[in-house]
């Protein structure tokens, strides 16, 4: 199969592309078409969603962290006849680097040559979109956009305004109105520190989705949207992202332990390794069975109580941990540590594993593509080896420990961050995010 594609993006974040993206996913599903999602960028949340909207699980595509050929095969393994990818930020919104390689959603438009449906939220605004349009439209010539979507729309004045305006453009190719979405509240997406709160946590996805469906067909023009699509440009590739830290792989697996990234999952189980679930918050340890445990991000925080009086998951993963490695990432790495204070003040004691302890409590905002020279071997890589992820979290560390540093991080402009995460016999963690070797 060689799927066709384009790209929804947008001038800024904030701009809607998200819900335009879930509204267009949910009519192509509901009309047939064997579609799938991917997510410009690390974002966690927002694939979740596509995931419901498509019933496929959907994948993370990033420039910075991702090397070429891991971006060629992610895209190539894609079984559907329609990919349709969501921006990250602004189309041209990334880190700077070498061409191709700054995060941005334009890199993933360049490099495989998709089309790109640009969301204009015009909200307090009518003619001046046209502007923006006729800027964005000429900014780089290896990014096309094939058209445009109007978002928080007024009235039928004020969409006829802009229409206007975006028609009288002197632009070598006409770029079409494909919609225009009025402003209506009912198709916000819930909100919390961290972002959206997750697909599995909506209170009516199965009602909200079709609503979405039915804005796109009453306000979108599909069919012209699906003409938009052209063949997906990439290499065959069978790289992936992390080697498999084990044959069998307990993954840390419910309502505090949610985000890991489909394509590493995907890439453990290409290379023969077994992922066997477990649920801390149903107080059960890693299983005996396995040879690594792996404790992902969440919202330990929101359940810090119930991971406290986890006693048998508790107990269990000491024992595990004795023979086997253990990693934390982000909300895993506070579960390993000695306490984890809540938004409340309230300390609970965690796993003990690593002698850091976190907060809640003590908010600071912690964003930013990190590469990581690791210090030791651990179950992201061996020492010396580089890795590329993100941190995006508030936790801030109200103890450091006195253990090994995991990692010397780097920022998206390689600028030294210093030493970071703990390294304690077979028990390794920090706030990273791993996405990709180096």
């Amino acid at each position: 199969m060689n799927p066709r594609g384009l790209i929804v993006a947008a001038a800024r974040s904030g701009a809607g592309k998200t819900v335009i993206t879930l509204a267009l996913l949910s009519a192509l599903k509901r009309r047939g078409v064997a579609v799938r999602a991917a997510k410009a960028g690390p974002d966690y949340i927002d694939p979740g969603f596509h995931a419901a909207a498509t019933g496929a699980a959907a994948r993370n595509l990033d420039s910075w962290a991702m090397p070429p050929a891991l971006l060629d095969a992610l895209v190539t393994q894609t079984s559907a006849e329609m990919l349709v990818i969501e921006g990250v930020m602004g189309l041209f919104d990334g880190v700077a680097g070498p061409p191709g390689r700054c995060g941005t959603t334009a890199d993933l438009a360049a490099r495989f040559r998709l089309p790109v449906v640009l969301v204009l939220d015009v909200g307090g605004q009518s003619q001046s979109a046209a502007a923006v349009l006729r800027g964005f439209a000429g900014h780089d010539p290896a990014v096309r956009i094939a058209g445009v979507i109007l978002n928080r729309v007024g009235s039928a004045r004020h969409r006829a305004l802009v229409a206007d305006a975006i028609a009288a453009l002197d632009l070598p190719v006409p770029i079409p109105l494909l919609g225009a979405v009025p402003r209506d509240a009912i198709l916000a997406l819930p909100e919390r520190h961290l972002g959206l709160v997750q697909a599995g946590e909506h209170g009516n996805l199965t009602d909200w989705l079709p609503r979405l469906a039915e804005t796109a067909e009453q306000h979108l023009d599909v069919e012209a949207v699906l003409a938009c699509a052209a063949p997906i440009a990439a290499a065959a590739s069978t790289v992936s992202g992390l080697p498999p830290p084990g044959h069998r792989v307990a993954l840390a697996a419910d309502g505090a332990f949610t985000f890991v990234y489909p394509h590493i999952l995907d890439g453990w189980r290409r290379r023969g390794a077994e992922i066997v679930r477990f649920s801390p918050l149903a107080d059960e340890p890693p299983p005996d069975d396995c040879d690594a445990c792996w404790l992902p991000g969440g919202y330990p925080e929101l359940h810090a109580g119930a991971l406290a009086a986890a006693a048998r998951f508790r107990a269990g993963l000491a024992r595990f941990a004795q023979t086997r490695p253990v990693h934390g990432e982000c909300g895993g790495y506070m579960v390993l540590g000695q306490g984890l204070v809540d938004a409340d003040g309230t300390r609970h004691a965690m796993a003990g594993l690593l002698g850091h302890a976190t907060s809640f409590a003590e908010r600071k905002l912690q964003l930013g593509y990190r590469e990581a020279r690791l210090r030791t071997d651990c179950p992201i890589g061996s020492a010396g080896s580089a890795v590329r992820g993100h941190e995006f979290h508030y936790a801030t560390l109200v103890a450091p420990g006195n253990d090994a540093p995991l990692a010397d991080l780097t920022d998206g402009q390689d600028r030294a961050l210093g030493p970071a995460g703990g390294a304690r016999d077979r028990v390794t963690g920090s706030f990273f995010h791993a996405i990709a070797q180096v």
